[in-house]
């Protein structure tokens, strides 16, 4: 009787001792992985960050809030705008950041992933307003360090670091689309125009060069001439060219003149 009544004494004292470890346990032990740190609050006050690995918490006492160190990435939404020289623009970007401060980022503000968020958003209305069309078009690469720099310098005291900013892309009206193809275009023709000047320009002046060695050398006529008359003959046709000199019929040419005059 005696062992039987110590027998239920000891389940009576067991079973509430299970039963509470089973309660308290998960509250007071805690694993983080590498990536992970756990900002603890002791009655409010803040401890400390802990982990990776095992940490151990007074349960009721300590609350720990979870903190992801890895780079976190944020679709920042199309933002209409107007940019410098009065265009308007729909422009999308996405934003790169990671905590390094995980005990800053949250107790310096309420919700760190909204905020970066939200200054992402107002920062590039603000880059956007201040840039022409051309260097957003052409220069983009400038306008991501201007973003980057100014959205970093706006969430470093939360513990953020923003590691890359990236304009995805820009929308431009169709009237304005078809205005820069419409110049695209004129362009490429003055381009053609001014190469086919140059062209021809270089051709009279080899063609002046030529004349003045033929005046210097008339020989060179002669072997022109017969250079002609090979390229002619090396065609397969019944036809002959035989180029006649001036120099034959001129005195022809001038007698009617000299006829012509009236008497004095």
């Amino acid at each position: 009787m005696n062992s039987l009544e110590h027998t239920f004494q000891l389940v009576s004292w067991v079973v509430p001792l299970a039963a509470l470890l089973v309660i308290v346990l998960p509250a007071a032990v805690r694993i983080l992985r590498e990536y992970e740190r756990a900002v603890v609050f002791r009655l409010g006050k803040l401890l400390r960050a802990k982990g990776p690995g095992l940490v151990l918490l007074i349960p009721f006492v300590d609350r720990m809030v979870r903190v992801d160190l890895r780079v976190v990435t944020i679709d920042v939404q199309k933002q209409e705008m107007m940019t410098r020289d009065n265009v308007p623009v729909t422009v999308d970007a996405v934003v790169y950041f990671r905590v390094i401060d995980s005990e800053a980022a949250i107790v310096k503000v309420e919700d760190f992933f909204k905020a970066t968020s939200l200054i992402a958003q107002t920062t590039l209305r603000s880059v956007i307003g201040q840039a022409e069309l051309d260097d957003l078009l052409a220069h983009r690469d400038k306008i991501n360090r201007t973003l980057q720099e100014i959205i970093d310098r706006q969430t470093d005291p939360w513990g953020i670091k923003v590691t890359a900013v990236e304009v995805k892309d820009v929308v431009l009206p169709e009237s304005m689309k078809r205005a820069m193809a419409k110049q695209a275009e004129t362009e490429r023709e003055r381009r053609a125009k001014i190469i086919n000047a140059e062209g021809e320009f270089q051709a009279a002046t080899k063609l002046v060069e030529a004349g003045q060695m033929i005046a210097v050398q008339p020989v060179a006529l002669q072997l022109r001439f017969l250079q002609t008359v090979r390229e002619i003959s090396s065609e397969h046709n019944t036809h002959t060219i035989v180029p006649l000199p001036i120099d034959l019929i001129a005195p022809f040419l001038k007698k009617p003149e000299a006829s012509a005059a009236p008497p004095r």
